[in-house]
């Protein structure tokens, strides 16, 4: 964990500590623990990082943490308890305690058990995120979670797409199976693949029309011939946590010219921005040439238009360092990033295509393999 020793040692802190359950993505990513009941994490200086679990938690801790592992009665917290502290003021004695000085604690630390704390020692927030910036440099092992990952989205999405495929239009609404084919189903399918396989769907988006001309839409409702359909998934591995993230823009029948042309363009930007994706690059960089590229296709940016980010970070959480956007920093070498340029015009409609790779010194390692059709 050198760089969370380099910010302990440059905040003048004796030891960096954390609060939650595995569902935040930092607890989870330094202590590899799964849990749904929040933990203690303290990491000294030049020490290993340590983990407070729950005496029914500590085997099952013990067997899966990559930290070391003890109870809160050996930590002292349950005596604390016993002499009649509440419990964020003995949470804040057991943690000064391990800690043994100045503590670096993470942006989200709960603001109860900060206070508490600041009457043992000094508390300093870690304004660089040394965490986040850890987990944006992926090791093999990562890359390979998140390549499985992006495979089984691959397949729930084809599963989608078949849906789509396959109906047949009446009046104006696409049918399955004599039923009229709606978001809920495509999603329902989506999802279904993706817990037999050991991964979870949320918020899936599957919109259609002027839904799609909001770029975070779920869409519901019947969908409809010849109108862009916007499909973004973006599964999480139930076992090891980690994401992948794709978007495909289709329609089933004949898109308007508009769409069709924004299509063309969106292909292209997504295009040239992976010619530009090396080590080195900003993101902020990607990002410009991006909008320099919509211009010349005679698309605006910011408020209507191209109106996102160009990409973000994907790991233990679908959107994390490093950034793609107009204050993206310098790209390293195994960051897994998305490539995901849109365009979105109320009244007509919007695409989004995604792509999910690693940034290498040569350029993009695509991971994304899924074909780009727009009419089925």
């Amino acid at each position: 964990m050198n760089g969370l020793d380099s910010a302990i040692r440059d905040a003048g802190a004796a030891a960096y500590a954390s609060y939650g359950s595995s569902a935040d993505a930092n607890v989870r990513y330094l202590t590899r623990f799964r849990t749904t009941d929040p933990v203690v994490y303290v990491q000294k200086s030049g020490e290993r990082g340590m983990i407070v679990v729950p005496q029914m938690e500590y085997e099952r801790a013990t067997r899966e943490s990559t930290a070391a592992v003890v109870t809160r009665a050996h930590a002292g917290y349950l005596d604390y308890i016993k002499a009649g502290e509440p419990r964020w003021r003995a949470a804040a004695h057991m943690i000064a305690d391990l800690a043994g000085g100045p503590l670096l604690v993470p942006a989200n630390f709960p603001l109860a058990l900060a206070r508490e704390l600041e009457s043992f020692h000094p508390v300093m927030l870690d304004e660089r995120g040394a965490v986040e910036g850890m987990r944006a440099v992926k090791t093999p092992e990562e890359i390979e979670w998140i390549r499985a990952a992006q495979r089984a989205t691959e397949s729930a999405m084809e599963r989608g797409i078949a849906l789509i495929r396959n109906s047949v239009p009446r009046g104006g609404i696409l049918h399955h199976n004599g039923a009229p084919l709606t978001s809920e189903a495509v999603r329902t399918e989506m999802h279904t693949y993706l817990l037999a396989h050991g991964y979870r769907g949320t918020d899936t988006i599957v919109s259609c029309g002027l839904d799609t001309a909001l770029p975070h839409s779920a869409g519901a409702g019947p969908l409809r011939e010849n109108e862009p359909i916007v499909i973004d998934i973006y599964p999480q591995d139930e076992l090891t946590g980690y994401h992948a993230d794709m978007t495909r823009t289709v329609v089933k029948g004949e898109p308007s010219s508009a769409i069709r042309e924004m299509y063309e363009a969106v292909r292209d930007a997504k295009s040239h921005a992976a010619s530009m994706l090396r080590a080195g690059v900003t993101g902020a960089d990607l990002y410009r040439a991006t909008v320099e590229f919509f211009r010349d296709r005679g698309y605006e940016s910011n408020t209507r238009g191209f109106i996102h980010s160009l990409g973000h970070g994907v790991g233990l959480e679908v959107h994390e360092e490093p950034s793609l956007g107009p204050q993206g920093g310098i790209l390293a070498a195994r960051n897994v990033v998305t490539i995901e340029p849109g365009l979105y015009y109320p009244g007509t409609g919007g695409v989004r295509l995604e792509d999910m790779g690693a940034v290498t010194a040569a350029g993009f390692d695509r991971f994304t393999q899924y074909r780009e059709e727009l009419t089925l």
